[in-house]
């Protein structure tokens, strides 16, 4: 077993799996790639470099650092996480185990425009279906999206919904739908409903009932991955104290998904106190 995984190989990731590495602390990385930073075309304003770097050569230089120190890199999609004692990290392919886990995916991605998605949030809109499947056994309910993401959770839901259907919005679906699960691949017009949603109303004029929508577009964000375990969220923003420290003891966040100036510095000063943080954790000082 890991004794943590470090979700995200972004700045704040890698930084943290340094710092747990240097401590002879078992050490994975998942990340399916390095977020925004990949997209910086030159960067300037970071130390340490006499002329600018591309994002994504500076994010090269900090995986093959922690290669270096010994650090797994699994690039994977994480799709869900869990906690039985251990934490589980689920993948497209597998499933990794670890005592601690830090969270560093970045910022979430954009929930799509769609007409009524905040209007019913709560009200049958739901970002998470470990959490709120519960609430709709033996209902109708839909998922949104067309990856992998969204196939986990329309996995998630076969066993208590009565019906599941994925709309992918257009989108080609990523994978094989599960047995039973219809795909409607039409555009999205809106979600509708009285006090509650009870359907969904595609571009074309058709419409179908639904008692639940889960969204799960584009792949797992950091807040629907912390939801999954109860960790105390704000928006799309993950809760941490100044240690870096969840509501769930041993697990971490640190970067962009905790909110506050997104910039490389930041990201791996919140890195490396999440990976010190982890450290001290796992050594016994919880």
């Amino acid at each position: 077993m890991s004794k943590v995984i470090v979700i995200g190989k972004g700045p704040a990731g890698v930084s943290c799996a340094i710092y747990t590495a240097r401590a002879g602390i078992d050490t994975t990385i998942i990340g399916n790639d390095i977020g925004s930073l990949g997209k910086a075309e030159m960067i300037e304003n970071y130390y340490g470099f006499a002329e600018p770097i591309s994002g994504a050569e500076l994010s090269a230089k900090g995986i093959a650092q922690a290669e270096r120190l010994g650090v797994r890199i699994i690039s994977e999609e994480v799709v869900g996480m869990g906690y039985d004692g251990a934490f589980s990290v689920k993948t497209q392919s597998g499933e990794y185990r670890a005592d601690s886990v830090v969270i560093a995916t970045g910022s979430p991605r954009k929930t799509p425009k769609i007409k009524g998605i905040e209007e019913f949030e709560g009200l049958g809109v739901s970002y998470c279906a470990v959490c709120d499947g519960f609430f709709y056994r033996g209902k109708s309910v839909c998922v949104l999206g067309s990856g992998e993401y969204a196939l986990n959770e329309a996995r998630e839901l076969i066993p208590i919904a009565h019906q599941v259907t994925i709309l992918t919005n257009g989108e080609e679906l990523a994978g094989r739908a599960p047995e039973g699960v219809e795909v409607i691949e039409k555009l999205v017009s809106e979600l509708r409903g009285g006090d509650r949603l009870d359907g969904v109303l595609f571009k074309d004029g058709s419409e179908i009932n639904a008692d639940g929508v889960f969204i799960a577009y584009g792949t797992a964000g950091s807040a629907d991955l912390a939801r999954k375990l109860g960790v105390f969220t704000e928006g799309n923003k993950i809760l941490v104290n100044e240690e870096m420290e969840t509501n769930i003891p041993g697990l971490f966040a640190a970067g962009d998904c905790t909110g506050g100036m997104m910039q490389v510095a930041k990201a791996v000063y919140e890195g490396a106190r999440a990976g010190m943080a982890a450290i001290k954790y796992l050594r016994g000082g919880k």
